[in-house]
């Protein structure tokens, strides 16, 4: 099983250059890194772990911007969206943006990807909760056209364009692995788009179940991530008997010295299983 650390990048903790170098140094294989472009202040939609929201929703940067600032001091890592919130996004300029990263990292960009659940951000982009389903299939089907045609098009229900010329490339041919994340309603999603299963930290037992119907629905082999992992060895080990591909081991948002100490400590958990 490979190790990556998943957080979320704020303006109050680690800076993503020092926090890119820092993952990378510890052996780690990739570093994912959450999205939301904003919480509207008045909400109907619960937080999904229960009470308040904490405070980083609220602070996190433009996943694209600090990616580039860990790529430009890496050299081995991929850099992820963890996810990045597709309902939320112009496709045309997402593909820009994932194609440009992956160029400037040279190849090492993973777009992680997911419908999102706070009804009330996606509905200040002009999404409607009730679709979002099939607007991220499309766009993610005009973001591909993007990546691969010299004059793409595409005509939709959501996403509307004539031919049109799009560069850069991607590095990664035919374009970067999309991991789709989500539950069981996002299965269909894996099974057309995704190189991998991007899973929430589900109970490691509940997780394999979940991955045997995800497959099946698929009709291959997906390989599995699990985001926001716990540094509990036994959990780990609990995980990797249910096959799951990596574990992206969960790093709290902190100032830099006490995010290098808590790195430190996912780095010896990780180097256990090694």
């Amino acid at each position: 099983m490979k190790f990556g650390v998943s957080t979320f990048i704020t303006d109050q903790g680690i800076a993503p250059a020092a926090l890119g170098r820092a993952v990378e140094e510890r052996g780690f294989d990739s570093l994912f890194i959450a999205e939301h472009t904003h919480i509207p202040v008045e909400r109907r939609t619960p937080y999904p772990d229960g009470g308040e929201m904490p405070e980083m929703y609220y602070r996190t940067l433009d996943p694209f911007v600090a990616l580039s600032a860990a790529a430009a001091v890496t050299e081995r890592i991929l850099l992820g969206t963890g996810i990045a919130l597709v309902v939320q996004r112009d496709p045309i300029i997402t593909a820009k943006e994932v194609a440009s990263l992956d160029l400037v990292s040279d190849g090492r960009m993973v777009f992680g990807i997911g419908a999102g659940w706070n009804k009330e951000e996606m509905e200040n982009h002009g999404t409607d909760p009730r679709t979002r389903g099939r607007l991220v299939d499309e766009r993610l089907r005009a973001m591909r056209e993007l990546w691969t045609e010299e004059k793409a098009e595409f005509h939709g229900e959501f996403v509307d364009f004539d031919p049109v010329y799009s560069w850069p490339k991607p590095v990664q041919r035919p374009y970067p692995p999309i991991y789709v994340g989500g539950g069981e309603a996002a299965f269909h999603r894996v099974a057309a788009f995704g190189d991998a299963w991007l899973a929430n930290s589900w109970p490691p037992e509940e997780l394999g179940a979940m991955i045997a119907r995800m497959r099946s629905v698929a009709g291959r082999d997906v390989p599995v991530t699990v985001f926001g992992v716990s540094k509990d060895p036994e959990i780990i080990e609990r995980y990797a008997h249910v096959d799951v591909d990596r574990a992206l081991l969960y790093l709290p948002t902190k100032p830099e010295a006490e995010t290098l100490a808590y790195l430190d400590q996912l780095a010896d958990v990780a180097e256990r299983f090694r």
